[in-house]
């Protein structure tokens, strides 16, 4: 008997180089489902023609990344609360009604991610310091402020959009200029660098940890490299790390159980066959 395929995808611009088609492709084989996940290159002059087809092409669903987060949700029927906060769509879920839903499961990921490499919620709902005030910043804060962060410090290059951000969120935020990012490190909890700064090929983030508490939680979204040098330096200071990877995995399972009616987990072989990126 003929089984129908159960289709999904992500659209973006460049989009080689995401990681999501092997994500969603090993947890499809794992749990033997009749599915199909595959990246699509999406201009934005495109993305509502696109979106529009999704139903004709057989699509449930789609994840959005850059540089098309914000323009989605221009074309989405209905926004989640968190969607709409953030300011940003990153998962789209064809209803049944035909409808489509917008999400964004970034902060869900990225909490997700600390719950399973660092035991407790008593760093992230105390005091944080966020580096950063982008999209990524925007889901973060709007997460921690979720489970209950007692005080949240963004410090941004550009002071204006961390106002901004503070300004659209609300909740316990304070902006402390660039220039005190250092100090402001001493009564921290719990440590972000919500930037590409540290990637391969950007930037380093320079960042005194002289004044970082010991016990400090220190994470950073950048996965490449794995172990930046923000996480290697407070590593040798003796405070707990997790890295960047678990937060892209993590954000994928809301649309994958949606999509793909399975609810997914991450797991270490999951983790090492997605950062095998060159396995034959």
């Amino acid at each position: 008997m003929f089984q129908s395929i159960t289709k999904a995808g992500v659209i973006g611009l460049p989009i080689a180089h995401s990681l999501s088609p092997r994500l969603f492709n090993y947890w499809l084989k794992k749990y033997n489902i009749n599915g199909l996940y595959k990246a699509y290159s999406v201009k934005k002059n495109a993305v509502s023609k696109f979106l529009n087809s999704m139903e004709e092409r057989g699509f449930t669903g789609l994840n959005v990344t850059v540089p098309h987060k914000q323009t989605v949700m221009e074309y989405v029927d209905q926004l989640s609360d968190r969607a709409l906060k953030i300011g940003a769509v990153n998962t789209i879920t064809l209803k049944k009604n035909g409808l489509l839903y917008g999400d964004n499961t970034d902060g869900f990921g990225f909490i997700e991610n600390l719950k399973q490499y660092y035991k407790g919620m008593d760093a992230y709902t105390g005091t944080c310091v966020v580096i950063g005030a982008g999209g990524a910043a925007r889901a973060i804060v709007v997460a921690l402020i979720g489970v209950g962060a007692k005080k949240i410090y963004i410090i941004n290059r550009t002071r204006s959009n961390g106002e901004k951000l503070a300004e659209d969120i609300g909740g316990p935020i304070n902006i402390l200029d660039w220039s005190k990012r250092h100090d402001s490190l001493a009564e921290a909890t719990f440590v972000v660098n919500a930037t590409t700064l540290g990637m391969n090929g950007k930037p380093p983030l320079e960042l005194k940890l002289d004044e970082l508490p010991k016990k400090a939680l220190v994470t950073d979204i950048v996965y490449s490299p794995l172990q930046t040098k923000l996480l290697i330096n407070s590593k040798a200071k003796g405070n707990p790390t997790v890295d960047g990877i678990g937060m892209l995995l993590h954000q994928a399972r809301p649309g994958f159980a949606s999509w793909f009616g399975e609810e997914p987990i991450v797991t270490g072989d999951l983790r090492n066959h997605v950062l095998t990126i060159n396995e034959n």
